[in-house]
């Protein structure tokens, strides 16, 4: 990509300005954090919103603020960043791999039926390339067996199943804030739900389990006179350090005005990859299936790869002779990282390792698309931007066609 400080106006430094022109004395009361919590609760129709430091600890900590622990199953994609596995690992419990939708390239809630034991104790859909899973099954299915659901929305702002906004169906709603997503604080996260007392435990467990941190506000100083005194204790329950940064809130709630602009030329840049595919006559180049009246808010454009006379790699290098940006592979699927055997020691030193199913075949659908996935960035800054990449697909397919 080229400059992509486009995504930056005169908004994110006066928010700026505004946290360093205090001389951080709000750093620990927190205003545009605050600021930022309540504009994105509003925007997502939830009654809490908690900022934090990455959408990786958002994840963490809704587990463990649903009382995911040791030996407990959660329900995962495999096709996903590696994230969301560890975040399970890091409450000492299983991360259970179901299969996708060939299609749809999401959680396929017929398999995790399959994949529901007695030690299951929460469902994690992820919500991936910006479209959102079929949250009614997925619902019914938690319903049925009284799970808790963390909706992984890292890359999916704005996007809707059945009219409803991804986010909002389960117990919590994460995204993340990291580069490359729709809005961005560098890095970042934050979480909506709309239960106070699981709201309280978040934001404890955020914030070093601050006696005065709420479901509202992660202020921790009410009172100097109560705070400087030698006998107040300042922590009444267990905690992490997962706040975010004043300034890196103050980026975010610039960015959060502009979440619409941000998704609709996402959604232009998909509109036109569709359009070159159609019109090159293209029948080996499949889209992300979007369901009817959804709303895919395109992370990036997702697209299965059926050619078998040609290579992947030799696609992608002609795409970027023809003068597209390059295309991302899906991320190897979580069980068969490099980094699963070091898994393997630590889950041992807890008796845990045998509980760890990462045989081939487990997964049999996101095995057979994973290799085959191609992803087109969607972060163009205007329409000449994204009219070259939207060509060089076209071009690229008629080479090979």
């Amino acid at each position: 990509m080229g400059d992509l400080s486009w995504r930056f106006d005169e908004r994110e430094y006066q928010y700026i300005k505004e946290v360093l022109d205090s001389g951080f004395a709000s750093g620990t009361s927190g205003n545009m954090n605050t600021r930022l919590e309540k504009a994105f609760a509003d925007k997502f129709g939830q009654k809490y919103a908690i900022t934090f430091n990455s959408g990786t600890t958002t994840l963490h900590t809704a587990l463990w603020a649903l009382g995911v622990g040791y030996g407990d199953e959660v329900i995962v994609t495999p096709l996903t960043v590696i994230s969301c596995m560890n975040a399970i690992l890091y409450c000492n419990a299983i991360p259970v791999f179901a299969d996708i939708d060939s299609d749809t390239f999401l959680l396929d809630p017929e398999d995790i039926k399959r994949k529901i034991t007695p030690r299951t104790k929460a469902i994690m859909p992820v919500h991936l390339y910006g479209q959102v899973c079929n949250m009614t099954e997925i619902m019914s299915v938690t319903k049925e067996y009284n799970l808790g659901v963390i909706e992984d929305c890292a890359q999916c702002y704005l996007g809707t199943h059945k009219g409803k906004l991804g986010g909002t169906f389960g117990d919590v709603g994460s995204w993340s804030f990291e580069n490359s997503k729709h809005i961005t604080t560098g890095d970042g996260g934050i979480i909506t739900c709309d239960d106070e007392d699981l709201a309280d435990k978040i934001r404890k467990l955020n914030t070093q389990g601050f006696r005065n941190a709420t479901a509202v506000s992660g202020k921790i100083r009410v009172s100097k006179d109560i705070f400087q005194n030698p006998s107040y204790k300042r922590h009444d329950r267990f905690g992490f350090m997962y706040r975010l940064p004043e300034v890196a809130a103050a980026l975010g709630l610039a960015q959060l005005e502009k979440i619409d602009w941000f998704v609709e030329k996402r959604e232009s840049i998909a509109k036109m990859y569709k359009e070159a595919i159609t019109a090159a006559g293209c029948d080996w180049l499949v889209p992300q299936l979007t369901p009817e009246n959804d709303r895919n808010s395109y992370y990036t454009f997702a697209a299965k790869f059926l050619k078998d006379d040609i290579t992947w790699e030799n696609f992608r290098r002609k795409f970027i002779d023809n003068g597209g940006d390059g295309i991302y592979a899906a991320w190897a699927l979580s069980y068969q990282e490099d980094s699963i055997p070091d898994i393997k020691r630590i889950l041992k030193s807890m008796h845990l390792d045998g509980r760890l199913n990462i045989e081939a075949g487990i997964c049999p659908n996101a095995e057979e698309v994973q290799p085959r996935l191609m992803q087109f960035t969607t972060n163009q800054k205007d329409e000449e931007e994204m009219k070259i990449e939207a060509d060089a697909l076209y071009r690229t397919i008629r080479d090979f066609s």
